[in-house]
């Protein structure tokens, strides 16, 4: 049986003529446990921002740490005040804390009722009433199966386009419609909460009338990616430094022409090079027998770290998959949207065919270290191994 693991990942519109986002998401792991909290803070704006932000931090760091759902819901619940005017909480918050297998609960607290997507079609959960110190919550059992889909949102999303596009705002039911006909199994959780939350900006015509937020969390297979970049310093390492790379499972990556020419040496084959540029800005692949992929290195990489930038922005509503057939965009599919665990082989030896150019070893591994630090913020498990 393949071992089962979470992804997530969340995207934000701002209140429109808002700097900050009245919305806020909260992560963090604990052993084989994830918790998540979106939390919605009453208006938009500064004020918005730092109860949200207070809201999905408490509830977030104590339940990570162990302590008793009401407990912590008492606890936030009676830290939170109330409009005076409105008669409601100045914040409100959905939870999720659940394990590698899938299994954990949900709570609800004024939020749009979550969102489940089981076998390719969205459907409800199972919920239990509560009262908690006069307030209504509601809390789910979950035991989740392989590619099932936990969808979160802020009350931002139905309201989407509500007399604009919309009379009444987007129905839950529309977004379950929505979601049934938008996304496929392969679809990271980053990449169907982009996708969710840009259906919303469209509706608001680019002008969000509220801040709006949906996240995601996803049951999934591991997916072990290994990556080498650069050969070794010390030339006679170069058998060993490959055999370690190799004999790893899962799918493997070269970056650079002198890699891939001794790592097709060691495999007793070439390298084909392909004669297409997707983009002119990438240098193009190569082929070799064995290798999932190889690539160009620290010009690909300079692309990579680019496309990065805009993947992990939670703001930015670009797609989150990757259908270019150049160098970076197939990297950035196996990185980004394939993988949940990569590990890095960095060779540290300088490379003769960059003299005189603004090309150094430097560079190359500053670009692994802000590649992989931004790996480790999408949830990925990153190693990286330096020779």
């Amino acid at each position: 049986m393949s071992s089962l693991c979470l992804e997530y990942g969340y995207t934000s519109l701002n209140h429109v003529d808002e700097e900050l986002c009245g919305d806020k998401v909260e992560y963090c792991k604990n052993g084989d446990y994830i918790t998540l909290v979106l939390a919605d803070g009453l208006g938009s704006g500064v004020k918005a921002n730092i109860l949200a932000t207070l809201t999905s931090k408490i509830l977030c760091t104590m339940i990570s740490n162990g302590i008793g759902m009401e407990d912590c819901l008492e606890t936030i619940l009676q830290s939170l005040p109330v409009c005076k005017v409105r008669g409601i909480a100045y914040s409100t918050f959905s939870i999720i804390n659940i394990n590698n297998q899938g299994k954990g609960y949900l709570i609800e607290f004024d939020n749009p009722q979550v969102i489940l997507y089981h076998d390719g079609r969205c459907q409800d959960f199972v919920r239990q009433k509560m009262e908690i110190l006069g307030k209504t919550v509601y809390k789910t059992d979950v035991n989740l199966s392989e590619n099932d889909v936990i969808v979160i949102m802020s009350d931002g999303a139905v309201h989407a386009g509500i007399g604009m596009t919309l009379n009444f705002g987007w129905k839950r039911e529309d977004i379950m419609n929505y979601i049934n006909r938008a996304i496929n199994p392969r679809m990271s959780a980053r990449c169907i909460a982009s996708l969710v939350a840009g259906a919303c900006n469209d509706l608001y015509l680019g002008k969000p009338g509220d801040d709006t937020t949906v996240a995601a969390v996803r049951v999934r297979k591991e997916q072990k990616v290994r990556i080498m970049v650069g050969p070794p310093v010390e030339k006679d390492k170069d058998n060993y430094y490959i055999s370690e790379f190799l004999k790893g499972e899962g799918k493997k990556i070269v970056c650079g022409g002198t890699s891939s020419l001794i790592v097709a040496k060691h495999l007793n084959t070439d390298v084909k090079t392909a004669l297409d540029f997707p983009d002119e800005d990438v240098p193009p692949i190569g082929y070799i027998k064995g290798i999932d992929l190889a690539t160009e290195g620290v010009l690909t990489l300079r692309k990579l770290l680019y496309l990065c930038e805009k993947y992990i922005s939670n703001s930015d509503l670009s797609p989150k998959y990757f259908d270019g057939n150049d160098g970076a965009s197939r990297l950035a599919d196996m990185l980004f949207e394939e993988a949940t665990h990569i590990t890095f082989f960095v060779g540290q030896s300088i490379n003769a065919a960059h003299q005189g150019l603004p090309i150094d070893t430097t560079m190359k591994l500053k670009l692994v270290e802000t590649l992989s630090e931004n790996l480790k913020n999408m949830g990925k498990y990153v190693e990286v191994n330096y020779d």
